[in-house]
């Protein structure tokens, strides 16, 4: 989903975004930047929000075992 899809959702739900990181215990900034793009969202709290708003799908966390030689 891009920004402005999620942008659409929103409106149509009647809320706005401050309303959905409130409720989704996120900073409305973080959202903000995230959906209009200006944050990618690749990790962290950033990638927390893109995935909650259904802009990313949730990345498997892959363990590497390194033997020593």
């Amino acid at each position: 989903m891009t920004g402005e899809q999620v942008k659409r959702k929103l409106r149509q739900q009647g809320t706005t975004m401050r309303q959905w990181a409130h409720e989704h215990g996120f900073n409305y900034t973080l959202v903000s930047r995230i959906i209009r793009g200006v944050q990618k969202g690749n990790f962290g709290k950033g990638h927390q929000v893109a995935v909650a708003l259904g802009m990313k799908e949730e990345s498997q966390t892959v363990s590497t075992h390194y033997e020593n030689a």
